[in-house]
């Protein structure tokens, strides 16, 4: 049985423009924002889900959360409909918004931290346990005596996660997590949400513009664009069958071996400054791949499937129906 099902979703927002010549004449402009959208999700995935800016991304993660209300459509997230808003369904999810706070800007994190406690109930050992945890994974130990004002984005972005799973919620929401953070603290992010996903089998749907996120995370990705699902299922199917080819890569030391590489029976291939890059069909790759091992040393090679984000890109631009 899902976790989460939502049916035939749609939100519609209306805008209304009063003009200060024509005080009783009022103008609407009607924007949907997500367009019937359905979907399952079992307990324990890590679903990325995708699209390009007002997509409907943070609108439908918002209908789910019981943020907002749907103008049409329901859905069933543990038994509740979500903008019920019922504490029983309240006190077992969790919402992530990297561009926004739940903390208490001047407080320590641990003072805000102990206040989650309270409203959520949480018994104290089971508090103690939660947040030790969660400290160790991210190495947060020197951030919870200081204020949230004082802190980077990456150290308030770990509290903020940390701060979400006090309460050890089966569902967590995450929305652009990693945005605007550097390359280390991405990393420990991604590890810490790794980590409690496979342990306590929690149930994650996540946005994110960075690529790196989505295929270190999630193997099921929901696309969708202009508020419709467009692509449902593994992302490794996606590339495989929008993106078949295979990039080869070369490290060219030499002009010798420059040399070597023009002469290679491939369709597509070029150098950039000392890689030579070739991009191999199934039809070829096989003699592509003996030729080039034939030619150059197996440590300067490295055979990869397309860039994930290339091949995302595709369907957003409409080149794949």
């Amino acid at each position: 049985m899902s976790i989460i099902s939502a049916k035939n979703i749609s939100k519609t927002f209306t805008k209304k423009d009063y003009s200060l010549f024509r005080p009783f004449e009022v103008k609407k402009e009607t924007k949907i924002a997500v367009n019937d959208l359905s979907i399952e999700i079992e307990r324990g995935e890590f679903v990325g889900f995708l699209g390009p800016n007002g997509a409907g991304k943070t609108t439908f993660l918002k209908i789910l959360s019981g943020i907002i209300h749907p103008t049409t459509g329901e859905a069933n997230v543990m038994g509740h409909t979500p903008w019920d808003r019922d504490y029983d369904y309240l006190s077992q999810m969790a919402i992530v918004m990297g561009q926004k706070n739940q903390l208490w800007w001047d407080l320590p994190a641990i003072d805000s931290f102990n206040l989650l406690r309270e409203i959520y109930s949480v018994p104290d050992g089971k508090f103690k346990k939660t947040l030790d945890q969660v400290v160790e994974v991210m190495g947060m130990k020197e951030l919870l005596t200081k204020r949230l004002r004082n802190m980077s984005l990456g150290e308030r972005m770990k509290c903020e996660l940390a701060a979400s799973f006090l309460h050890e919620p089966k569902i967590i929401y995450l929305d652009e997590p990693t945005i605007g953070l550097d390359v280390v603290s991405a990393r420990s992010v991604r590890e810490f949400l790794k980590k409690m996903n496979k342990e306590r089998n929690f149930t994650f749907i996540l946005t994110s513009h960075y690529i790196g996120d989505i295929e270190e995370l999630c193997e099921r990705v929901i696309i969708i664009d202009k508020g419709r699902k467009v692509y449902d299922g593994k992302l490794k199917a996606l590339i495989e069958q929008y993106a078949p080819e295979k990039r080869i890569e070369i490290f060219l030391t030499n002009l010798e071996e420059k040399k070597k590489f023009a002469h290679i029976n491939a369709k597509k291939k070029k150098i950039i400054q000392t890689t030579g890059l070739i991009l191999a069909d199934k039809t070829e790759l096989g003699q592509v791949v003996k030729e080039v091992f034939d030619k150059f040393p197996p440590e300067n090679i490295s055979i990869n499937d397309p860039d994930a984000e290339e091949i995302i890109s595709r369907i957003f631009k409409g080149n794949i129906k």
